[in-house]
């Protein structure tokens, strides 16, 4: 019995620990957090109740992580913790009572957990002189250089009374909002994607060349303290209010309370609301409000007894993977996708989930047949993270990509040398790339066009309404009579129809960047298309640039530059730009000198839903304007305009005072400016 214990803690210790090295210093877990709290619960079992064969190198006695790359080691002044999690109201309540039980009785601070990569900024008189990863929770990794890149980290403390040594702790994360664009430019240029926002928040910041990680979207939030010098802290949220003095990235997704009650009402605010947030977070951070009360509770080897971590669900399962198909994308990129078992995941059932191409397939292992870890975090299409190899009974088969286009028969090849997508190039008649084309052209990105989404775009080639996308804004009732899906089961003319050429005349109307967005030009998305449209101001203009004109705008690039000159070169693509013109789509930029700059100076922030603004309109009508249309609540906002369903920007702006608009309000501001 004994050796069958001591086995069965030694395997569970190796196993974590390999878990721990794919999670931290491959950034490539295998499992989900769920399956790995599992594991960690098992063990701390198991020492519990049999510590005379608990190791010495124990993983529980370690915060994890502890792994070395490439970048020198230094220690932490104060050891860097981790927490202990819990995972229901009954777990918590218990946690409760433990501290109650020591007779404390106070205030808790909750916050939301973000879900990035732990980092320990040391500050000398002021000044940034280390930035370290956690490491093993003693010893962590300097990456004080790519840290210095990420422009909301302070190089130096601003205010007074800042002490002449300070550690302050917090996360490094991937905002959402970048995170997918971001891995759709890794994928065009051939390089794999990341599996999550942690993973390229981790891979970002583990870049030798500093360059890189500028080039990257990080963003720091902070919240602790380690070793300090010259100053004490009260409680948990002054010493947040002197951070944020200090010019530190603080978040304002925390709340202090006084009963239990409050605490479970913030944790499910945020269960409710956790894809409202600018980055990925897991659960809730509870916290003894009190320092002296966090000194008196103390600690154990890994973890402060004073605080607690609430994990929310896991948005991460597993089920069946029947079958491997591919599918074809409006620039012909073939895609193979997961068609699996139904499985309900982050609050929705899921049959279909991405593989991105036939590398990554092989990267991770992946075989029909396979039991498969998938994720799917809010509105993200849900991906294949890894195959749980244990569960193969020996009946799996790999994967073969096919040759031919299974839309049109075309012979697949790359586009380019080293390209890891294959791509069907018959662009132009390919009827799932035209289909793919029409859906994109009337989504909100491009001309939010009313009606035209997928079933419109396929009815208009099925029922061979159009060719292609030239053909589009020629359509008029009399053709929609000829199409089912346009009309009403007797024959007569269906309210889509009318929705739809109405639609179809405003768009017209759009601006020119609008219309670039709408051409599918290969790397030319909505921050590229304006920063073109703003130079040249006409189509006409674009065609007749060369590639260096293109190449030296800003946000374009010389392969964007590339692109834009081979698309122009294309007869058929001549022939589009041709047909629109004819029909009255606008090719010319309305010049912004005839818009009064009423908001020059401003910074506006838009959520919720407004009557006669859909958010990207909104964006254009604050940039025409001259103002700044940010996406996240900051000190730095002039005014929040908030529609129905606003929310945590909402809280934000009025905790920080910010001056709060509504529809009729924001249409004021827009034409009279500040009175």
């Amino acid at each position: 019995m004994s050796a069958e214990i001591r086995h069965q803690i030694q395997e569970l210790s190796e196993e974590i620990r390999d878990h721990q090295f794919k999670y931290y210093v491959l950034d490539d877990p295998s499992i989900s957090d769920a399956a790995f709290d599992k594991l960690w619960n098992k063990l701390l079992e198991l020492e519990q109740k049999y510590p005379q064969y608990k190791l010495e190198s124990s993983p529980t006695l370690e915060v994890g992580g502890g792994f070395s790359t490439s970048f020198a080691q230094h220690d932490h002044i104060e050891k860097m913790m981790s927490l202990d999690n819990v995972f229901d109201n009954n777990e918590l309540d218990n946690w409760f009572d433990r501290i109650e039980k020591a007779g404390v009785k106070n205030s808790w601070l909750c916050e939301v957990k973000v879900d990035g990569l732990a980092i320990n900024l040391l500050y000398e008189n002021g000044r940034l002189t280390r930035a370290l990863t956690r490491g093993n929770g003693t010893t962590g990794e300097d990456v004080t250089l790519n840290i210095k890149t990420i422009k909301t980290v302070p190089t130096e403390l601003i205010g007074k009374n800042i002490p002449s040594q300070l550690e302050v702790r917090g996360e490094v994360f991937f905002p959402l909002k970048e995170f997918d664009e971001f891995n759709d430019s890794l994928a065009e240029s051939g390089k794999p994607r990341f599996a999550n926002p942690r993973n390229a928040a981790a891979g970002s910041l583990r870049q030798k060349d500093p360059k890189i990680t500028a080039a990257r979207p990080l963003d720091v939030v902070v919240h602790g303290i380690g070793a300090a010098t010259g100053i004490s802290f009260e409680k948990q949220s002054t010493a947040y209010e002197l951070l944020k003095g200090w010019g530190l990235p603080t978040s304002s997704r925390y709340k202090v309370v006084n009963s239990r009650a409050e605490v479970l009402e913030f944790i499910n605010q945020y269960e409710k609301n956790r894809h409202s947030v600018e980055h990925e977070i897991d659960g809730v951070v509870i916290k003894v409000n009190e320092i002296e009360i966090q000194n008196r509770l103390g600690t154990t080897s890994r973890a402060p007894k004073w605080a607690i971590a609430y994990k929310y669900p896991p948005e991460q399962v597993s089920t069946k993977l029947l079958d491997i198909r591919v599918s074809v994308g409006r620039t012909g990129r073939v895609t193979p996708f997961a068609f699996m078992e139904p499985v309900k995941v982050a609050g929705s059932t899921v049959t279909n989930a991405t593989l991105h191409n036939a590398q990554e397939i092989i990267r991770k292992g992946v075989l029909i047949g396979d039991t498969v870890l998938i994720r799917k975090a809010g509105d993200v299409i849900p991906e294949v993270l890894a195959p749980i190899i244990e569960k193969r009974d020996g009946s799996e088969r790999a994967f073969v990509m096919p040759t031919k286009c299974p839309d049109c028969g075309s012979k697949l090849r790359a586009m380019s040398e080293g390209d890891v997508d294959i791509r069907c190039p018959n662009a132009q008649s390919c009827p799932a790339q035209v289909v793919e084309r029409l859906f994109y052209i009337g989504s909100r990105s491009a001309l939010d066009i009313d009606v035209l989404g997928y079933e419109a775009a396929a009815a208009l080639l099925a029922d061979k309404l159009v060719v292609d996308e030239g053909d589009l804004f020629s359509l008029t009732l009399k053709d929609l009579s000829k199409s089912e899906f346009f009309t009403k089961k007797d024959g007569s003319r269906s309210v889509i129809a009318d929705r739809f050429i109405a639609g179809l005349e405003l768009a017209k109307t759009r601006p020119l960047w609008r219309v670039l967005v709408a051409l599918s030009i290969r790397h030319v998305g909505p921050t590229s298309a304006q920063a073109l449209a703003n130079k040249f101001g006409s189509i006409t203009n674009i065609q007749k640039a060369s590639s260096q004109e293109l190449a030296d705008i800003d946000g374009v690039g010389q392969v964007m530059a590339d692109a834009i000159v081979e698309w122009f070169k294309v007869d058929w693509h001549k022939r589009i730009i041709k047909k629109w013109e004819k029909a009255g789509v606008a090719l010319v930029d309305v010049p912004k000198e005839k818009l009064k700059q009423t908001l020059a100076g401003l910074t506006i922030v838009v959520t919720g839903s407004l009557k006669d603004f859909t958010r990207d309109g909104a964006s254009e009508a604050i940039t025409a304007r001259g103002g700044k249309a940010s996406s996240s609540v900051s000190a730095k906002t002039d005014y929040v305009v908030a529609g129905e369903a606003a929310g945590s920007k909402l809280d934000k702006a009025q905790e920080l005072g910010i001056t709060i608009l509504d529809e009729a309000g924001f249409k004021s501001l827009l034409s009279k400016g500040i009175n």
